[in-house]
């Protein structure tokens, strides 16, 4: 049913948002290399995000920015 699928696919982004918060603060400001360590062990696997997502998203928590808009 499409809104299952619409529900199911908000929930995966609801959690995919609150993982993109958590590593924003605890790591905000930090270099690259160890952002983008935390964003990869704290992700979930679904949604799953393309290579340039992800260095979008550490370079923005690099910056101290939280992309998450949480």
């Amino acid at each position: 049913m499409i809104v299952d699928r619409a529900t199911r696919e908000h929930e995966d982004n609801q959690v995919l948002f609150r993982a993109v918060h958590e590593v924003a603060v605890r790591h905000a400001g930090a270099p690259y290399d160890q952002v983008i360590s935390a964003l990869t062990a704290g992700l979930p696997s679904t949604p799953r995000l393309t290579p340039d997502e992800l260095r979008r998203i550490a370079e923005e928590i690099t910056f101290g920015r939280d992309p998450s808009g949480l």
